[in-house]
């Protein structure tokens, strides 16, 4: 597995690639990867982390699984690559977006403006095998992806973490409330959605949790892309 850790997380991941957790997790992946075919690509399995550097995070979206379809995943929960059409969940929050923050749904399903504006797009686990999802859970991911939510949590500065269904709800464990603020509703699957995700209105409670705390607000607009 190639290991492409960016350098700002480098102080506060290389402590777990020692660990044998991640060892027998790297011996796994390496498998998976020379029988079947793994998403996202070797290279952008830590494409979160290269966009969001470790100083500027001020918001972590937590997501599950990688897409599992071809051209899909590139790293980033939710979202998928230029050209694609966007997944189901994605849809959803696009819905919730324009009724929430005026916005004006885009041609893709690209998210990529909003991890560089400090939005950590962290799934609790990195990889998936193709066209069978969940594949990969249990394999150590998820105990790479706490380390990443504690070294989060233990920035000085506040981060607002955005936990949607209760798989990521699980999560609150690892964060200090006193600290950082929780955004946390129903999943934007076309199987919860409308159990408490759509109306909840959570980007414009995400921007003014960071206007609380003097930090940039997010805009959330996203651009056309050409075809």
């Amino acid at each position: 597995m190639l290991i492409d850790i960016p350098e700002s997380w480098h102080e506060a991941l290389n402590s777990e690639l020692e660990k044998d957790y991640f060892k027998k997790l790297e011996t796994f992946v390496d498998g998976e990867r020379a029988q079947h075919e793994v998403f996202p690509p070797e290279q952008d399995v830590f494409s979160a982390l290269k966009l969001t550097p470790y100083e500027k995070v001020n918001v972590l979206l937590l997501g599950q699984d990688p897409y599992h379809d071809n051209n899909q995943a590139h790293g980033l929960c939710f979202s998928v690559r230029p050209g694609i059409k966007p997944p189901p969940s994605l849809v959803n929050m696009y819905k919730e977006l324009r009724s929430d923050v005026d916005f004006r749904i885009p041609n893709n399903g690209y998210l990529v403006p909003w991890a560089e504006q400090g939005i950590l797009m962290l799934n609790a686990v990195l990889t998936v095998r193709a066209h069978s999802p969940n594949s990969h859970k249990n394999q150590g991911w998820e105990k790479f992806t706490d380390a990443v939510i504690k070294r989060v949590n233990a920035k000085d500065d506040p981060v607002v973490f955005v936990l949607w269904g209760g798989y990521a709800q699980k999560k609150k464990a690892l964060i200090d409330t006193t600290k950082h603020r929780i955004v946390a509703m129903a999943h934007p699957s076309p199987l919860s959605a409308r159990n408490g995700f759509f109306g909840s209105k959570p980007f414009s409670t995400i921007n003014a949790a960071l206007r609380e705390s003097g930090k940039p607000e997010i805009d959330w607009q996203l651009p056309d892309l050409k075809a």
